[in-house]
């Protein structure tokens, strides 16, 4: 899928300074840039909306010592 992206200049500029001393294309970095940041936008985002929930009360949420009771983990 094509996309374009705007970047400021200082960014281009470091973008370019990478592929041009290590011989990779700018469209190689951006992908690993996504491919590897992806999973943490997802964890942050994900767990903040679960947050919210358990702030309003929609979530059930566990004690660590019902937890440890529930799984013989305090015998």
């Amino acid at each position: 899928m094509a996309t374009s992206v705007r970047l400021a200049q200082e960014t281009e500029q470091r973008l370019d300074f990478l592929a041009s001393s290590t011989g990779r294309t700018k469209a190689y970095y951006l992908r690993e840039i996504i491919e590897r940041g992806i999973e943490d936008m997802e964890d942050y985002y994900l767990a903040a909306n679960v947050l919210e929930r358990v702030r309003k009360g929609q979530e059930q949420v566990h004690s660590a010592a019902d937890v440890r009771r529930d799984l013989g983990l305090d015998d």
